[in-house]
């Protein structure tokens, strides 16, 4: 670099750290409050599931009843998700004081196969429909939970859900507009129509804002489970036994039944041996340490790992002198990100399945360095691709022919949907589709960060089940020449985006958060952590704090494209961070919301209390004690 080029660096970089000095400086204000807790912090998507969560800490239940009862809320509520969906979580157990992780997501269903789709005339399985169902894992997820690490009844924790779908709440404005705007694919399908657009034949068929919603098919198939629990109470069982008893209804009993027939009456692939054989998994996350905090991720069957590697690559790097998203921090997190997610894009895939991927050499600090070394300072690079991390686990890469022929050519092809392009208004929807979150924390120790998702708008809905299956079919690919590791399988779980994040300092709990958003999850949370970490913000700052979004990454969505270079900022961003971004060859593009939503709590271990975050991106909302 010349001299002229050092000094423009060195001049935008001290005008953006005394532009973000003043109001740190000055009890900066945000748009929401932090939460202050004592007892317990319940936050999640919607402000009713919210009070869900709180209804449980008043019933002196712990942290992970209250996740369970806001999920079932959540879940009630439509937009974002559906009880057909797929849930994964980290907990923190302060019996044993450590993370565990919870793997609730679906399968592949009996028929769904790559020669399946291909006589379809699909490069991926559909975005939406029945044939982008996988198994359903969110009942089966809360259910576990409560059962392994939750103190309350499924009853209770069910109540506010059952409530809900019965007496009916009132809609948000957020529903309405998405049934308005989603009616025709909607209303192809029986169920669906008949359960989300009770004014039939009216300009405006589904219910307005604030009108009282109700779901008789859903409420009863809930009272099913909580029926067989009380049954198995009566019968002797113990309340584990009993919770498992509500499990089996529904996997392999008169819910299953039904379940079955109306995906199948709709054309979906899902069968009665499918729903039996599938089954959550307990699992031990992945982690990685960062400046001496312990951060904890589900492994490669979500995208958790990429903001592990992207630590382990920013670790290399003195991020707090560049200033708080100045252009060299800008080009340095996208730059990590780009050489995270190719690897993710790659190695990523169903650990239960084979073959088995590199977890090892991906998450090692050696691999990081080596990665980092590729970082040109100077200019974004479009043509960043996955690393080889079999060597630093001591073994061979068993796909170097496909590495060295990746990215794969976009086939030529049409899509079911006869189009050969994706427009960037429907790229940026399937990119940020779907997922809320739900954090929890409470005085025993108990800690629980989730990112449940599937059965969004629209979906189908499963006969009179009420349940809204998942879409999560469309995140396989069909091609080993994108990734060897998540071709479609019967069976096999699909890579998903969803990712909640927990953190431990100092072997205690300090930090869970997790955000909404698709392939824009782990970008969001990797900064929400340096934003908390480096630059000393508290956690409702951190939540609300402009962001950036790479989009160089491949979509896992519709068909799993990139925009190499194209850059998201907040609209505030200075002209001069603009000019020295786009002399490093970044896209700009401007939204005034960049940050989430996110929700988190941080675990101040000095005063005993409990901190919450939620941004003020979006319906999230908490409540503290």
């Amino acid at each position: 670099m010349n001299a002229a080029g050092m000094l423009r660096r060195a001049v935008s970089g001290l005008l953006l750290m005394v532009a973000i000095a003043a109001p740190q400086g000055h009890a900066q204000q945000t748009a929401k409050p932090v939460l202050h807790g004592k007892h317990w912090v319940a936050i999640t998507g919607k402000p009713l599931a919210a009070t869900a969560g709180a209804m449980m800490f008043q019933k002196g239940g712990n942290a992970v009843d209250a996740t369970c009862a806001m999920l079932a809320a959540t879940c009630t509520m439509w937009d974002t998700l559906g009880w057909g969906g797929e849930t994964q979580a980290l907990i923190y157990d302060p019996r044993t004081r450590k993370v565990v992780g919870i793997n609730a997501l679906g399968v592949a269903p009996t028929g769904a196969t790559v020669e399946f789709f291909r006589q379809k005339g699909m490069n991926y399985p559909p975005e939406f429909g029945p044939l982008a169902a996988v198994t359903p894992g969110t009942p089966g997820g809360l259910m576990v939970m409560l059962a392994e690490y939750g103190t309350l009844s499924l009853r209770e924790v069910l109540g506010p859900a059952i409530q809900m779908a019965d007496e009916g709440y009132p809609v948000e404005a957020q529903v309405a507009k998405s049934l308005e705007r989603n009616k025709d694919k909607l209303k192809q399908w029986r169920y669906s129509r008949e359960v989300l657009f009770p004014h039939k034949g009216e300009e405006h068929e589904g219910p307005q804002p604030g009108e009282v919603f109700q779901q008789k098919d859903l409420a009863a198939t809930l009272k099913k489970l909580v029926e067989a629990e009380q049954q198995a109470l009566k019968a002797g069982k113990n309340r584990k036994q009993a919770i498992m008893a509500a499990y089996e209804r529904f996997y392999r009993g008169d819910i299953a039944r039904e379940l079955v027939r109306g995906t199948q009456e709709e054309g979906g692939l899902i069968t009665l041996e499918d729903l039996a054989r599938w089954k959550v998994q307990i699992e031990e996350p992945v982690k990685t340490d960062y400046k001496g905090i312990e951060v904890y991720k589900l492994t490669t069957w979500v995208q958790g790992p990429v903001l592990l590697q992207a630590l382990n690559i920013l670790e290399t790097q003195d991020l707090k002198s560049m200033g708080y998203n100045s252009a060299r921090y800008i080009h340095a997190l996208y730059q990590a990100m780009n050489l995270a997610f190719a690897d993710r894009d790659f190695y990523y895939g169903d650990p239960y399945f084979p073959p088995a991927e590199p977890v090892r050499g991906l998450l090692s600090k050696e691999y990081a360095k080596s990665r980092a070394k590729l970082i040109n300072w100077e200019k974004n690079d479009p043509n960043v691709k996955p690393g080889d991390p079999y060597p630093f686990q001591g073994e061979t890469n068993p796909y170097t022919k496909l590495l060295e022929q990746w990215p794969p050519k976009p086939s030529a092809d049409k899509d079911a949907q006869g189009s050969q392009q994706t427009s960037i208004e429907d790229f940026d929807r399937a990119f940020y589709a779907g997922t809320t979150s739900i954090e929890a924390a409470d005085e025993q120790g108990w800690v629980v960060s989730v990112t449940p998702s599937g059965g969004w708008l629209p979906a189908v809905i499963a006969g009179r089940t009420g349940v809204g299956l998942s879409q999560r079919m469309q995140s396989f690919v069909m091609d080993p020449a994108e990734n060897p590791f998540n071709v479609l399988e019967p069976g096999k779980r699909p890579r998903a985006t969803l990712t909640p994040s927990l953190a431990l300092k100092n072997g205690k709990p300090f930090l869970s958060f997790a955000v909404q958003g698709g392939d824009s999850q782990d970008q969001n949370l990797l900064q929400f952590f340096l934003n908390v970490v480096e630059f000393g913000m508290n956690v409702q700052e951190a939540t609300e704090a402009a962001n950036i979004n790479s989009f160089q990454l491949r979509n896992s969505f519709t068909d799993h494209t990139s925009k190499p270079g194209r850059l998201l900022l907040q609209d505030q961003v200075p002209p001069w961070v603009r000019s020295e971004l786009k002399r490093m060859g970044y896209e700009l593009t401007f939204e005034s919301r960049t940050s989430g939503p996110i929700n988190a709590i941080y675990v101040d271990q000095q005063h005993h209390t409990l901190w919450g975050g939620s941004s003020h991106h979006g319906d999230d909302y908490g409540i503290a004690w």
